[in-house]
């Protein structure tokens, strides 16, 4: 009889695990059909311009993957500071843009949000010479940890919504690297479907990556260009920064980097060059 019930209860829990999935997908479904709040509506007018370029039929989107993203992943204020509805629509606004194309599930590993009024102090482990470890203190306006947390400054995150062409934009610089994240440390290479987009993806990233290195080493004789200088870190700020980018200045990054470009819109699964 005891066998009996073990193996009952086995059954049980994996129908469990085989019908979350679905559980899931339907809860979501119903939150993102529910009526987009006015308040929230002005709020995203107001707040968030970028959102007026986007097709109607993208923002609709946008509009459920926010209701689902705030009923998900709690936004906390840091440091004294008061969550409103003006930061959690701006953060879930910004914060859903990189969803818009691809159905990769809502920041699956995203466990919370911690926003303070300003930039924060973050200690990291380094390795100096002869291989002592130290703390390093960084002044910092966003940070991504494959923890599960996303840390942002609110005075950088409405200063970039207010501005969306200056191709600037720390929570959606975050986000992808939430993305990134989704498999393992960061490295500029998120999630891709096959071994081929891997293969073209890398070379078309190391390609640029290694230009923007060589343009900064010639800065005074050609100018700064179009990417940052930050993206010139690693790989994983490259892609983040140029995601900004793609969602901020699209057109011109289609012009001067096309190859670049037609990644991160396969990627993505958008063409934001196309809205202007």
């Amino acid at each position: 009889m005891a066998l009996f019930v073990c193996f009952v209860l086995v059954l049980l829990a994996a129908a469990g695990i085989a019908l979350w999935p679905l559980w899931v997908r339907r809860r979501r479904a119903r939150i993102a059909g529910r009526p987009f709040p006015a308040a929230w509506r002005r709020l995203l007018r107001r707040h968030v311009p970028l959102v007026a370029r986007l097709p109607a039929r993208h923002q609709l989107r946008l509009k459920g993957l926010m209701q689902v993203f705030l009923a998900e992943k709690p936004i906390i204020g840091c440091r004294g500071l008061r969550v409103t509805d003006e930061i959690r629509i701006t953060i879930a606004a910004l914060a859903c843009l990189p969803l818009l194309g691809a159905a990769r599930g809502i920041y699956p590993e995203l466990r919370q949000v911690l926003v303070y009024p300003g930039a924060f102090i973050v200690d990291r482990p380094v390795t100096e010479a002869g291989g002592l470890r130290a703390e390093q203190r960084r002044v910092l306006a966003g940070e991504s940890w494959s923890q599960g947390q996303v840390l942002l400054a609110w005075d950088e995150v409405k200063r970039g919504a207010a501005t969306p062409g200056d191709g600037h934009n720390v929570v959606i610089h975050e986000f992808a690297h939430q993305l990134d994240q989704a498999g393992g440390p960061a490295n500029g290479a998120p999630a891709l479907p096959t071994a081929e987009a891997y293969r073209r993806w890398s070379t078309v990233m190391q390609n640029e990556f290694d230009a923007l290195r060589w343009r900064l080493a010639r800065v005074d004789e050609m100018g700064p260009g179009l990417i940052d200088a930050y993206a010139a870190t690693d790989p994983a700020e490259f892609f983040a920064v140029v995601s900004e980018l793609f969602f901020e200045r699209p057109v011109e990054l289609a012009a001067g980097h096309p190859a670049l470009y037609a990644e991160l819109s396969g990627y993505y699964r958008l063409d934001p060059a196309s809205w202007a």
